[in-house]
């Protein structure tokens, strides 16, 4: 499938909806919880059974994205978008008939293996376009469509919600929300397929910079400079310590306050998670478009170096003021999403637009390894702390002071990342020609 080109006039704020399209569909990720209890009382799953399909579609997510992303950038957005669509949307009508037959390992397979391909696939399908058309402002384009992804729980928890209520939360009602879900998410994602289009030249728009300005990088060649390792560390902390408190959030501010006077009811600890995914959502726009402002490597200062200091606040004092901890909890999972907005933008800043989705894929290897880690870290210390009589806050105590430390750890590597060694860049004029024979003549 070869990538659309723009015709003449169009105009490049229609590439961003394209976009969100996918992005909003492929954020229901975030919502999987909705389906634990259901599963868990239909199935006789355990937590931790009801939990693998989304482990390992985020696993599949990391790795999806890493050895497809030079397939994407070959082939170009609208076939990423249209392969996306197809495993997102199938991986949930085979989850259908694993809950309809009650065969677990089939939800496993559709959602967790084949929806998990969909979504890395789909998550890295507009990156390198939206860099291209927004050359003057990659940060703000990016974190417009990754904004989707972290908004996409927001829409995805209360109609997948509203659907078990309304078919029942036995095994038939379960398979019912599953198709009910692939068919329209295949239906929404398709306005992006269609809708997508590539810049035509250098310049998308008059007065803009090229795409091709400053240093040109392979995706072969960047993952053997230092600042690809860098970035990576760098991505991987920042994930880490968002992830720690966004999977732990209702029984962590729970537990911090179940010993005050003014205990967390369930109602509102899940305002607090519905608060936590409003802030991830709103930082990936927000701080990413500072980004552009301010530069990526002083964004990512902030991110880890500002929250280290939240961090440590709510190990000091988080048990003693309800509003500092959440606010302290907002500040860092909006650090979070801006990480992931931010990211696309500081390898476009290091390696060019020439394989900058590869790259990016190549880097999102980081979040598997903070999904697993972050939670981990947590929960396991949680389950010792607990299991030696310690209650209360004093369960996330050590959690914390990790957090901390791999913050530290985050904002030294970003401190170590220098523009690229020359020898690693791509000649101008074999990369022109590779460009030219990616686009073709007309749409």
């Amino acid at each position: 499938m070869s990538p659309p080109v723009a015709p003449a006039g169009w105009s490049r704020w229609l590439v961003p909806p394209a976009a969100l399209s996918v992005h909003l569909s492929i954020g229901q990720a975030y919502a999987w919880s909705v389906f634990k209890p259901p599963l868990e009382s239909s199935l006789g799953l355990s937590g931790t059974q009801s939990a693998l399909p989304f482990q390992l579609a985020i696993v599949m997510l990391g790795l999806s994205a890493a050895f497809g992303g030079t397939l994407v950038e070959r082939n170009g957005p609208r076939w990423a978008m249209t392969v996306s669509l197809v495993c997102f949307s199938s991986g949930f009508l085979i989850s259908a008939l694993g809950a309809a037959t009650e065969q677990y390992w089939l939800i496993v397979l559709g959602y967790g293996f084949v929806g998990g391909i969909g979504l890395g696939i789909g998550y890295i399908s507009p990156v390198s376009t939206l860099i291209k058309w927004f050359p003057d402002r990659p940060g703000m384009a990016t974190g417009i469509a990754i904004m989707g992804f972290g908004g996409g729980a927001l829409i995805a928890s209360p109609w997948s919600t509203q659907m078990l209520e309304s078919f029942g939360a036995d095994s038939s009602g379960i398979a019912l929300a599953f198709l009910v879900h692939g068919l329209a998410y295949a239906a929404f994602m398709s306005l992006g397929v269609l809708l997508i289009r590539v810049p035509r030249g250098e310049r998308p728009v008059a007065g803009a910079p090229s795409v091709l300005a400053g240093p040109q990088v392979s995706a072969r060649s960047a993952v053997r400079t230092p600042q690809f390792w860098c970035l990576w560390v760098v991505l991987c902390m920042n994930v880490t310590a968002g992830i720690g408190i966004l999977e732990k959030a209702a029984p962590m501010i729970t537990d911090f306050f179940a010993d005050t006077s003014t205990p967390v009811s369930v109602s509102a600890a899940a305002g607090f998670v519905a608060l936590l995914s409003a802030a991830n959502m709103a930082g990936r726009i927000g701080w990413s478009s500072t980004s552009d402002l301010i530069g990526r490597k002083n964004i990512y200062r902030v991110y880890l170096g500002f929250g280290a200091v939240m961090y440590a606040l709510i190990a000091l004092f988080g048990d003693a003021s309800k509003p500092l901890f959440v606010l302290c909890a907002l500040v860092i999972l909006s650090f979070y999403g801006g990480g992931f907005a931010t990211i696309p933008a500081y390898l476009k800043d290091l390696f060019g637009t020439y394989q900058v989705g590869a790259i990016h894929g190549r880097l999102l290897t980081a979040w598997s390894t903070a999904g697993v880690l972050g939670p981990l870290i947590v929960n396991w210390i949680a389950d010792r702390q607990e299991a030696a009589g310690r209650h209360g806050a004093s369960l996330y105590g050590l959690s914390l002071v990790i957090m901390i430390g791999l913050l530290v750890v985050g904002f030294v590597a970003n401190e170590l990342v220098r523009p690229v060694d020359p020898r690693h860049h791509v000649p101008a004029p074999k990369e022109a020609a590779d460009v030219e024979r990616q686009q073709p003549e007309s749409a």
